[in-house]
């Protein structure tokens, strides 16, 4: 795929082509940005854990350290899940199949992948999808 020059505040927009190559280069950068910011914030708390006292005299300060590390360590995971959802719109990106609902094959709002960029349906197709999980969950 032939590089596209994104100039700075460019975003896309309804009056141009649907997924041209300048939309996917945008939702491209926009991903692997994100992905560095996730990365950036992983290695940061593995430094701070690595080099946390652990040492707690004080059995309410030992307790707190230990939910505080939980709780952080839960964030992390669901940020390794959301790298690999990242890398997977990447993909989508280079195989032309980036910014078209799954379900329905119809483009995704550039509103919605503004929001969301790793949106695999269209806000119907979501929001169906949701309503379906919800009758599922109730029975």
């Amino acid at each position: 795929m032939a590089k596209v020059v994104i100039e700075d505040g460019y975003a896309p927009s309804d009056a141009e082509p649907f997924m041209n190559e300048r939309q996917r280069e945008y939702f491209r950068r926009k991903l692997l940005s994100w992905k560095q910011d996730i990365l950036r914030e992983a290695q940061d708390t593995l430094v701070a854990l690595q080099t946390e006292n652990e040492n707690h005299p004080d059995l309410t300060d030992r307790a707190s350290s230990e939910t505080d590390r939980a709780i952080e360590l839960r964030a992390r995971d669901r940020q390794r899940k959301l790298i690999a959802k990242i890398d997977a719109a990447l993909s989508r990106i280079e195989d032309g199949s980036y910014g078209y609902c799954e379900e329905t094959g119809e483009p995704i709002s550039l509103k919605r992948l503004e929001a969301r960029p790793i949106a695999t349906l269209s806000l119907e197709a979501q929001e169906r999808h949701e309503r379906r999980e919800r009758v599922y969950r109730d029975d």
